[in-house]
């Protein structure tokens, strides 16, 4: 197996083609574009080294996305496969995904009997994503990935595509299989209509009705988008698999979605109430971030009618994800401070954007002691939506 790599710049926007003038949603869009990435590196506090809970929920939705790319290979015998993982991040589960889904083929390919098809990879994310470690790790990958394939496994191209996949991406009818997990529940920007959001900062038990109605229908707005955009890069017959944060509920105030915030949001009010925070801070910092339930998910999918639906499962892990294990090897304590490791590796940057990089351990090291007493007394899990979906001919 060969494998090349490039890095592309996305300069396709239909945003800016349509209003060359910037709008003040699109300015607080591009205000999210530029500092929503996970923590770089490999450092203590990185993505790299603190995101085992996405490796977990991976691991246990990786069956359904081989199983649409299994029915896409057998049916239309493709002589080169290109693949779009959205919202890659950074760190060992980038090229997991990639690595199954070719062995996937691969393994149908030999039962078959037919040759190798060419794979091409793209990479995508926000520009603020670390793409320098990723490709500092495709040497590596090469040389796992011929042992692992032997012989005869077609050459593996890789691209890296910063950009928001709230908006086009890839040429149209040049994807066969596109794949994303954990990504979508991050919106384009922070909702309009927030402002009263006194004392949370996302949608809450004390949230007023119209702060749940103005994420919803940003929700709406966005992932209508994404799957338009989609549909125009997919060929007929494309596959596409995404797993998100969801909630079971129908009620958006719901435990299952809002709590880990909720429990962020009661760190911050402590230091407010020492002084060490301005309160008006707070009050005008929002998460843009939307966990949909399995209906509207369907609902937003189906009002589209580009894609019909092949799967949409329902799954659960918990905040703890060891059940009171430790795992030395990876450093990562079965505990509240374990938890809010790798939720500052993934909400850090946005944080010390609006408060500034001064408070930031000592916000955590709150938050971690908050969450070590509430998982101590009650379960406490993140709810997973994986749909799988078919573009239509």
């Amino acid at each position: 197996m060969v494998i090349n790599w490039t890095l592309s710049l996305n300069t396709i926007s239909s945003n800016s083609q349509i209003n060359p003038h910037y709008s003040r949603e699109r300015e607080r869009e591009m205000e999210v574009v530029q500092v929503l990435c996970m923590n770089g590196g490999t450092g203590e506090t990185s993505y790299a080294n603190n995101s085992l809970l996405q490796q977990k929920v991976i691991s246990m939705t990786i069956p359904i996305a081989e199983e649409a790319i299994a029915n896409l290979y057998c049916n239309t015998l493709p002589r080169s496969i290109a693949i779009a993982d959205l919202g890659c991040s950074s760190g060992p589960n980038t090229l997991f995904v990639v690595s199954e889904l070719i062995k996937e083929v691969d393994k149908l390919r030999q039962k078959l009997g037919h040759d190798s098809p060419e794979y091409q990879v793209f990479l995508n994310d926000l520009p603020g994503n670390d793409f320098n470690t990723i490709f500092k790790s495709l040497p590596s990958f090469q040389k796992e990935m011929s042992c692992q394939l032997g012989p005869g496994a077609g050459p593996c191209l890789f691209s890296g595509t910063p950009g928001s996949f709230y908006g086009r991406l890839f040429p149209s009818n040049c994807l066969h299989f596109i794949h994303s997990s954990y990504s979508l529940h991050w919106l384009s920007q922070v909702p309009e209509g927030v402002d009263n959001n006194k004392g949370n900062i996302y949608m809450a038990s004390t949230s007023p009705p119209c702060v749940f109605k103005a994420y919803y229908e940003q929700f709406q707005r966005d992932f209508s988008i994404f799957l338009k955009c989609r549909a125009e890069e997919l060929v007929a017959g494309g596959r596409m698999v995404l797993t998100l944060l969801g909630r079971r509920s129908e009620d958006p105030s719901s435990k299952e979605c809002c709590y880990i915030y909720e429990l962020m949001a009661m760190a911050l009010n402590d230091m407010v109430s020492e002084g060490l925070i301005e309160e008006d801070k707070v009050d005008s910092f929002n998460i843009p971030n939307y966990t949909p339930s399995p209906s509207e998910l369907k609902f937003e999918v189906l009002k589209g009618g580009d894609f019909s639906i092949d799967r949409l499962e329902v799954s659960e892990v918990n905040w703890n994800i060891y059940d009171g294990e430790f795992n030395t090897s990876n450093g990562f304590s079965n505990d509240g401070y374990g938890v809010a490791k790798y939720i500052r590796a993934v909400a850090e940057p946005l944080l010390v954007t609006h408060f500034g990089d001064a408070i930031i351990d000592e916000v955590f090291h709150r938050y971690g002691k908050i969450i070590d007493d509430r998982i101590s007394k009650e379960k406490t899990q993140f709810i997973n939506l994986t749909i799988s979906v078919t573009k239509k001919g």
